[in-house]
């Protein structure tokens, strides 16, 4: 029987929202392990009372609720067949403060960073550190016991978490906090499930005997890293259960259950006064794996702050990801490994003696070769390759994959060299070359053996690899999951690593918490099996799936999807930099994230059953937010490409369904311009005049409150016949090859004069010859074989006349870089498109490579004072720096240049222009580029270089933005 009719009853009892079609189902149907669950729905719970909906719902029909934060769990925690509750959307409150007493309180959906943004001002952090803290969340850091790497200076979240509002299986609201034994005993003798709670956790750890056993079997207790089943070791340490004088608190068991006891609607946490404030990560490098294992226990007699570790795999992961590769600079040659390193102290002169001291040790044990040491934004680039580890591993061409299954486990650190020695010498057995990374100086390394559960020979390997590590854990007596959990991965092995008796108890605390079993099942107790439920049905024939993009490096188009591995980069918030994504940032729902787009492509062009597999609703509903901003194919460690892939869904999508007039429109307003161009006065009175422009933006479905771009009076074609006779260029430096892109010439014809006259005056010749338009907006509405007309005529014109010495250079980023991104993807000619594309430049990467060379100098500028205030193009963000714009705008002596830290800038080509994405579109701008603009001096100079970009901040905010080009000219000596 179907409960369709049951959900929509649901939903509207729901002051939030509850969605189950089979969109949203696929996207929750993964998180960031190797699992897929189909669920029955997905909830977006407001308030408590939603959830004891949610609850009274999941008694009734016999389901189960997954709660769920940012979903970047790796063993499979947050998947399920019920309902997955997403708390990620709302409840987001940080509640209180409280600075004498070093505590907060938030709800769980707070993400880690930005609670610790919030709490910098106060002199005070939330410690436990993942690698996602940019992007993960409270209510999943306790469900997970999350550690990071400063768990060896500061524990875990376990440490931290002192009260929990929590709502138990019956609906009952109930409280866990330190208390007393008088109350604890008090409780047993309540007549509720709260009192039941308490008074079976009485009977069954009261025994002397159980508390033997429970210490006999669990993970050593100096391994500060343990998620092994419930945390009862912890609860038997307090004065209820020993002579000790530490108060029983049930927060101790709920940290790192995974949401299988109670469902966590607030959490109160123990915070800690901010570290030293100067750094320095001493980056050791080794030859060995061995010699790396040996050296820890050196370092960590050190203080450090951190000790993580990258094994030679990680480290060729970040040659090919364009954010990364800057952020490897510090490696010399090519390690098997790597310890970064970090001290602290309250001053420069002190840090530098704990780092000096640090080397002095490291050298003296003769096991490493390179020891440099890195200070201020360096330290910052070493974290953040590190913290990258995970998403890069997604990089690995082909069905081979690192499995998350062996990746957890944690040993004392005395044991850690001869564990890894053992565990090389399974690895081997197996003709495995295992990945090596993460925190070494707590005892836990990330260890990942390669596999293809696409295959049941793999598969099979799976299990028998996990078991196999499991009892070489055992025998060290150390944890199987030291801060990602047990979930579905290692649930199964709890009993063996704790002991039949023990996983006994754990079995009644569930049941005593949750006797119908509707909390997250199959996590920790009563295991799933950890071979099955997987993303991939093994031995299955992988569809071929034909397009029209080249997508070969990656194997193909579905497997460009697949290397989204749920890292959920594509999560993080405006706050804490970079572009990616726009449309999360602006709806902060899942379907609109990068990884949503991945998963349901993936999702759909597997399980398609039409001739057409991309003609499915669902795919237009997902990709329908994407700006196509490109971001993802340079932050995401991954670098899944999803404006290739949305560009190529619209293309296929289209086929079946055809092109809207709206479409055609902005698809080839090139050649509307040229037709407007043929009358620009009349043209832009129509534009501008209310009555008519309103007719033409209700025909194409344009936002009302968008104005439209003007004519130029005069195109640049021909505005460079009417001047080719003045540009006299006195000792030539070189010949450059001018793109005249198709905004350029109808839309923005001054600024290409600008340039032109700039680099004459500059001393550099200037050509133009015919040439196509470079195919951007075919791009972005899919048309991709119009777009591939276009790159085949410009790769066959330029061929023979681009060179290093004679380069192509273009002003509007998203057409110029089309010859670095698309064209290799299009052109029939493809190693001509390769060598061409190596001598594009957008025209401030060729001006800095000038600069750098000693051909242009401030010398040939202005000594007069100006600000500015830049913002940079998001394919330029993608495919090249904005630093080369800054280098440019700083040319004139006294120019004071900062560059905006915007993300997108929301227009994104014709997406601002539509009615439908207006409102999201100037959502995007007000997250950080329209405040900036607003708040600087009506002297400031605003710059962009990006025809969008430029009208996006008209529209946005009134002021008119300059061409860094432009304000170069303006500023140049006569």
């Amino acid at each position: 029987m179907t409960l369709t009719p049951h959900l929509q009853e649901l939903s509207k009892k729901l002051s939030g929202e509850l969605f189950y079609d089979d969109l949203i189902k696929s996207i929750y149907a993964t998180d960031a392990s190797v699992y897929r669950m189909l669920p029955l729905a997905v909830a977006y719970p407001k308030n408590k009372e939603d959830i004891k909906e949610l609850i009274n719902f999941a008694k009734t029909h016999k389901i189960s609720l997954t709660p769920r934060t940012a979903g970047t769990s790796l063993a499979g925690q947050c998947v399920g067949e019920g309902i997955v509750v997403d708390v990620s959307k709302y409840f987001t409150k940080i509640i209180a403060v409280d600075e004498k007493a070093q505590t907060v309180t938030v709800q769980p959906g707070v993400v880690r960073d930005a609670l610790n943004n919030h709490l910098r001002p106060h002199g005070l952090f939330f410690s436990p550190n993942t690698s996602t803290s940019n992007r993960c969340m409270i209510g999943g850091m306790v469900g997970n016991n999350s550690s990071g790497t400063t768990s060896i200076q500061y524990g875990v979240t376990r440490d931290k978490v002192q009260e929990i509002h929590a709502i138990l299986s019956d609906g009952s609201e109930v409280v866990f906090n330190e208390i007393s034994r008088e109350d604890f005993q008090s409780k047993t003798k309540q007549n509720n499930l709260e009192g039941h709670i308490y008074k079976s956790i009485y009977t069954e750890l009261n025994s002397e005997a159980v508390q033997n056993q429970i210490i006999e079997n669990f993970p050593k207790p100096e391994i500060h890293r343990r998620n092994t089943g419930y945390a009862i070791d912890e609860l038997i340490k307090s004065d209820v259960f020993s002579k000790s004088d530490e108060k029983f608190n049930m927060c101790k068991l709920l940290s790192g259950s995974e949401g299988t006891l109670a469902f966590t609607t607030q959490i109160t946490l123990k915070l800690d006064k901010l570290p030293p404030t100067e750094v320095v990560v001493v980056a050791v490098h080794f030859d060995s794996i061995e010699s790396c294992m040996s050296a820890v226990a050196l370092t960590m007699k050190h203080n450090l702050y951190a000790c993580e570790m990258m094994d030679k795999t990680i480290l060729d992961c970040t040659k090919h990801n364009k954010t990364q590769l800057e952020n490897r600079q510090f490696i010399v040659k090519d390690p098997k490994a790597i310890l970064i390193c970090e001290v602290r102290a309250n001053t420069s002169s002190e840090v530098m003696v704990l780092a000096d001291k640090l080397i002095e040790d490291i050298k003296a044990s003769n096991l490493s070769y390179a020891y440099p040491k890195l200070v201020g934004e360096d330290v910052n680039k070493a974290n953040n390759l590190r913290s990258a580890g995970l998403g890069l591993l997604g990089n690995i061409i082909g069905d081979k994959k690192s499995a998350a299954c062996i990746e957890d486990t944690a040993v004392a650190l005395p044991d850690l060299a001869n564990y890894i020695s053992e565990f090389s010498v399974l690895m081997k057995g197996y003709n495995q070359e295992a990945i090596y990374y993460a925190h070494a100086g707590a005892g836990e390394l990330h260890l990942r053996p390669i596999l293809n559960l696409k295959k049941a020979e793999d598969v099979i390997l799976f299990r028998k690899i996990t078991t196999d590590v499991a009892h070489l854990v055992k025998k060290y007596k150390g944890s199987m999951s030291g801060e990602h959990g047990d979930g579905i991965v290692r649930a199964e092995f709890i009993p063996m690593m704790i002991g039949d008796e023990n996983y006994t108890i754990l079995k009644k605390i569930k049941t005593a918490f949750d006797a119908d079993n509707i909390f997250n099942p199959g996590k920790i107790v009563d295991a799933f099996k950890m071979d099955e439920s997987l993303r991939y049905q093994p031995d299955r024939v992988e569809p071929e799936i034909e397009s029209l993009f080249d997508f070969s490096k990656s194997q193909g188009i579905l497997r460009e999807a697949e290397k989204c591995n749920g890292s959920g980069d594509c999560r993080k918030l405006p706050e804490f930099g970079g572009t990616m994504c726009p449309s999360y940032r602006a709806t902060r729902n899942e379907k609109d994230t990068t990884r949503a787009r991945a998963n349901a492509l993936r999702e759909f062009l597997t399980s398609s059953n039409k001739p057409n597999p991309f003609n499915h609703k669902e795919l237009k509903e997902v990709f329908d937010l994407c700006l196509s901003c490109k971001a993802c194919a340079s932050e995401c460690p991954s670098s899944v490409d999803v404006a290739a892939l949305k560009a190529e869904f619209q293309y296929q999508y289209q086929k079946a369904n055809g092109i809207s007039l709206r479409t055609k429109a902005f698809a080839y307003n090139n050649k509307l311009n040229r037709y407007g161009s043929l009358f620009p006065k009349l043209s832009n009175f129509v534009f501008s005049n209310g009555f008519t422009s309103s007719i033409l933006k209700k025909s194409l479905k344009v936002a009302k409150e968008r104005s439209l771009p003007f004519i130029s009076e005069k195109s640049l074609n021909k505005r460079f016949k009417s001047i080719k006779n003045q540009l006299v260029v006195k000792g030539k430096i070189k010949t450059v090859y001018f793109f005249n892109d198709e905004f350029l010439n109808y839309l923005d014809a001054s600024i290409g004069e600008d340039a032109i006259h700039l680099l004459t005056a500059l001393n550099y010749e200037v050509k133009l010859v015919k040439h196509a338009e470079s195919g951007r907006s075919f791009l972005s509405k899919g048309l991709l074989e119009q777009a591939k007309d276009l790159a085949n005529k410009n790769v066959s014109i330029f061929k023979d006349l681009v060179t290093v010495e004679t380069p192509l250079i273009g002003i509007e980023p998203s057409a110029i870089l089309t010859f670095r991104d698309e064209y290799l993807k299009l052109a029939e000619d493809n190693s001509s498109a390769e060598a061409l594309s190596k001598n594009t430049f957008l025209i401030e990467e060729f001006i800095q490579k000038e600069i750098e060379l000693g051909n242009i100098k401030s010398e040939q500028f202005t000594l007069e004072s100006r600000t500015i205030k830049f913002h940079g193009h998001c394919h330029q963000k993608s495919l090249g720096n904005q630093l080369s714009s800054f280098a440019v705008l700083n040319l004139p002596k006294n120019y004071k240049v900062t560059i905006i830290p915007s993300g997108c800038c929301g227009m994104a080509g014709s997406f601002g222009y539509e009615e439908e994405h207006y409102e999201v579109s100037m959502n995007i701008g007000e997250q950080t580029l329209f405040p900036a603009v607003r708040k600087a001096s009506k002297d400031t100079i605003i710059a962009a270089n990006g025809t969008s970009c430029r009208h996006q901040i008209k529209d946005g905010t009134q002021r008119i933005a300059k061409h860094p080009i432009t304000i170069l000219r303006e500023a140049l000596l006569n």
